[in-house]
């Protein structure tokens, strides 16, 4: 199975990208180009770079720590939600393992989270629509309240 890309937007919320993901090391700059790339047309207000590094943090726990016995993806998403910027990393883990961890000076490992908690405005774990696990982030005021944002009615 390819990677792959969509977007689509709902009632309420604008998902303006989503990408699917093998967990394999090499997805992790994949999932940073491919937002990157994405992202840019929608000229967000926050910094890319930060996003861009909590979505590597997330998407390396979610390689690292996802567990399925079948084959399984990583599925990252990203939404507009009025000014504020909310990206969800998705594997079939089990939600109640997801916790911060507080590494020593030390240790290599076990500072994903913690970069997460530190850079964006709030960031959530529990059990994914799709099954398994999702954590999220959100930075609010990605963009300015000035620029006109309306969900989409169909």
């Amino acid at each position: 199975m390819d990677d792959s890309i969509d977007g689509q937007e709902d009632l309420w919320t604008a998902r303006l990208g989503a990408m699917t993901l093998h967990p394999v090391p090499e997805s992790v700059p994949r999932a940073r180009r491919w937002f990157r790339k994405f992202i840019a047309h929608h000229n967000p207000a926050c910094s890319i770079d930060d996003c861009v590094l909590m979505i590597s943090e997330l998407v390396t726990n979610a390689i690292l720590y996802g567990r399925a016995d079948e084959t399984w993806l990583v599925r990252v998403e990203w939404y507009r939600e009025k000014t504020s910027l909310r990206i969800e990393v998705h594997n079939p883990g089990f939600p109640a393992n997801v916790h911060m961890r507080q590494p020593d000076a030390s240790d290599a490992h076990g500072r994903g989270l913690l970069l997460v908690d530190s850079i964006a405005d709030s960031w959530h774990s529990g059990p994914s629509r799709l099954g398994g696990t999702v954590v999220s982030f959100v930075v609010a005021d990605a963009w300015s309240p000035d620029e006109s944002f309306e969900p989409i009615l169909f």
